[in-house]
């Protein structure tokens, strides 16, 4: 075999090796206690349940992710959170795309079954998702978005409603369970 077809053969077998090690370390975050970045990770299985009263969510005004986890199916992941009038909010953005349609599942499962815990500083709160798609606290929220994490760009607030509207912009509530 020629040299150049030796180095080919090895690139492929090479290549081979870097996907299988890629599929195994996906397949083997789904029994990992939580997300790693924008890995999604196994059920929680470290943190502390809340109890008593509804916290004061204004600590997580300028806190930029935090991890979820639904309970079925029970996967967590890393994501991004707005807070507003004590009332805490989960974004799911690129809904219509294709990147979006394939990546982003969550949404989905959420809406069948939108329980959740939500893990913060290692407490973990039960909660609810449920999906926002109308209401006076929309533009606040989208505002709030571009505040955190969009360098307060003067058209989000239209544009992110327009979004909405045309759901690739999916937003749920964290109620309390």
């Amino acid at each position: 075999m020629a040299p150049l077809g030796k180095l080919i053969k090895w690139l492929i077998y090479l290549l081979l090796l870097i996907a299988l090690v890629v599929a195994l370390g996906l397949f083997g975050m789904r029994f990992a206690d939580g997300p790693r970045g924008i890995i999604a990770g196994g059920p929680f299985s470290s943190g502390t349940l809340h109890s008593g009263a509804e916290p004061d969510w204004s600590f997580l005004k300028d806190r930029q992710e935090v991890e979820f986890q639904l309970l079925e199916p029970a996967r967590s992941r890393t994501t991004w959170i707005v807070e507003h009038d004590g009332r805490i909010y989960i974004p799911s953005g690129y809904m219509n795309t294709n990147y979006g349609k394939i990546w982003k599942q969550w949404p989905l499962e959420a809406e069948k079954d939108g329980r959740a815990i939500l893990r913060v500083d290692n407490v973990l709160y039960e909660r609810r998702l449920v999906r926002i798609r109308e209401g006076e606290q929309l533009p606040v929220l989208v505002s709030e978005l571009g505040r955190k994490y969009l360098g307060n760009d003067p058209g989000m607030v239209e544009g992110g409603l327009a979004q909405i509207d045309s759901g690739n912009l999916w937003i749920f509530e964290l109620q309390p369970r």
